[in-house]
């Protein structure tokens, strides 16, 4: 059975005295159930961070790496270097490492790859552009950015693999897909894992929605059918909003 799971992404916010305080603040909200619960501070604060959640049920997860095991990549962070501090999940393929950093399809594919061949799971991103909205192109645009980055591992990679789905249109713009919308780009997302494998394993893969989610609005997309949580953003860096969406599933 698939899981439910509230992630945070803290982006490029929250230095280390920000970071205790906030984990101590959502460590003080208590027990959040079954609800896998994850947050992603920056780099320099994830060893920090690992050490405060410790025994929590908070998990924490990376930003981002690199696609070499290691080299001279200046300023880059490898896997190994992870999990050195506790690290056993990363963010991928977010709409803004795509945007400002040019990450495409291809490298995406070799992080996956990378991240795997180091046992961390993936939180992997994807999502259409406004034009491609609006050009009702949006659903080629996820099939391609799946396909090309995820379809050519093995079944038995996919207990891995959480899929994030990202209405870029709806990030950071006050913008939201509705609930309807939602729940029709993640069967269509599960349909297509399905196709490509299998509907048993279709079924396992948590799909999360990562566009704008807030307190009041997350309990309706969290209740449509294949909406199993969210990634959250803005409203990760305050406790009491983050577990206000959490509580919402």
């Amino acid at each position: 059975m698939r899981s439910k799971i509230v992630a945070g992404n803290w982006k490029m916010n929250n230095d280390q005295a920000e970071t205790s305080n906030l984990i101590d603040a959502l460590k003080a909200h208590g027990d959040f159930g079954t609800t896998r619960v994850i947050i992603a501070p920056s780099f320099v604060n994830l060893a920090q961070a690992v050490t405060l959640t410790a025994d929590s049920g908070i998990e924490v997860a990376a930003q981002n790496m690199h696609e070499a095991t290691s080299g001279a990549y200046t300023g880059e962070v490898s896997p190994a270097m992870l999990s050195s501090v506790g690290i056993q999940t990363v963010i991928l393929g977010h709409s803004e490492r795509r945007a400002y950093f040019g990450e495409n399809d291809a490298t995406l594919a070799k992080k996956v790859t990378n991240a795997f061949d180091h046992d961390i799971d993936v939180v992997f991103c994807f999502g259409e552009e406004l034009e491609d909205r609006k050009s009702d192109n949006h659903f080629n645009v996820v099939k391609s950015q799946i396909a090309n980055a995820l379809f050519a591992l093995p079944a038995a990679a996919w207990f891995k693999i959480v899929l994030a789905y990202e209405p870029v249109w709806a990030i950071g713009t006050g913008e939201t897909a509705s609930p309807e919308q939602a729940q029709e780009m993640h069967a269509f997302i599960r349909g297509l894992v399905q196709d490509q494998y299998d509907a048993v394993l279709a079924d396992d893969v948590s799909i999360l929605y990562g566009g704008s989610v807030k307190p009041g609005n997350a309990q309706e997309i969290f209740s449509k059918q294949d909406v199993d949580g969210g990634l959250i953003g803005g409203a990760a860096l305050s406790a009491a909003d983050f577990t206000t969406i959490i509580k919402s599933i």
